[in-house]
């Protein structure tokens, strides 16, 4: 009797752990699956890189590498020299047209006042010198102001606040105009792309909260999902030499899931924590939207043929 009763007692416990772990392997399965987190999450900013708008050697720099800046601080200089000398040619240049116009003026002025005296076709000739020395008085007027412009461009500032890349330009090198020197990283503009399965999309919605887990750091992030991107490339499929499209005509038996980027916003960055892009972060969504309720509870009104305006007179 006693062994009929340990034999019970066996099969009851061997019948509950496998109850645990098969609850167990179901939770597992549905949180590997079908939950709403990714390990391919990676830490963005924006990076602006800065290029001069005139070309010279860089006399001056003003900054290290790595170093934070703040937007308007200078990053370095080039030759101002070279560029006050033009804008001191330029402004010469203004005073000659501007001298040679004086002289055209008086002389029309002569003649206007002599009239008849004077024949016609000199005095067209003497009004289109004026109008000819008034364009070119224009003309100078706008070279010394690009002078100016040149000038006050040879001090390079940084267009944000935020960090340098690491290797700052260096005295003595060549600058070219349109080509970036040194590069910057925004400050204000972190954020976290999670790139989710296609399989998990149906749990994400914008403005849901989000846990973040940067490789590397104790502390857990906060955030909530700003957007989620709207289309992805399509690598099976490509235009031929006549412009139709030429889809992949391979299959294989196993699909692997698409990536999907989704957004990330920072509620809240803690002063200890090092922000650095590019950094790899576990991202995990939890919880509902704020205005997810709202909008199932009207979509449900809706289906049943109430509209919220009867609904709301309803509840009065």
């Amino acid at each position: 009797m006693k062994k009929t009763w340990f034999s019970i007692g066996q099969i009851v416990l061997t019948l509950i752990v496998v109850v645990i772990a098969g609850f167990a392997l179901w939770k597992l399965v549905d949180y590997y699956m079908y939950a709403p987190w990714t390990r391919d999450g990676h830490v963005r900013a924006d990076i602006i890189q800065v290029a001069p708008d005139i070309s010279g050697l860089i006399t001056e720099v003003d900054v290290a590498d790595n170093q934070q800046v703040r937007q308007g601080q200078t990053l370095f200089v080039i030759d101002q020299a070279r560029y006050t000398l033009a804008l001191r040619q330029a402004e010469a240049t203004l005073q000659q047209r501007r001298a040679t116009l004086d002289q055209a003026r008086r002389e029309d002025v002569r003649n206007h006042q002599l009239g008849d005296l004077v024949a016609r076709e000199v005095a067209e000739e003497s009004r289109s010198r004026v109008e000819q020395d008034e364009a070119a008085l224009a003309d100078a007027t706008v070279a010394v102001d690009t002078a100016k412009l040149n000038l006050q461009r040879t001090s390079i500032v940084s267009p944000v606040d935020g960090y340098l890349n690491d290797r700052a330009p260096r005295t003595g090198e060549f600058a070219a105009a349109g080509r970036a020197v040194v590069s910057v990283v925004d400050m204000h503009s972190f954020r976290v792309d999670g790139y989710f399965e296609e399989t998990k999309l149906g749990g994400i919605d914008i403005g849901q909260a989000v846990d973040i887990k940067v490789m590397g750091e104790p502390n857990v992030l906060r955030g909530h999902v700003q957007s989620i991107v709207a289309g992805i490339e399509d690598r099976d499929r490509s235009e031929g030499a006549n412009l139709l499209p030429n889809v992949n005509p391979a299959f294989s038996w196993v699909r692997l899931a698409q990536r999907i980027p989704v957004r990330v916003v920072l509620d809240e960055i803690p002063k200890d924590f090092r922000m650095i892009a590019g950094r790899t972060a576990t991202v995990s969504v939890r919880g509902l939207a704020p205005s997810l309720g709202k909008r199932e509870a009207a979509d449900h009104t809706v289906a049943s043929g109430v509209t919220p305006q009867s609904a709301a007179s309803a509840a009065q």
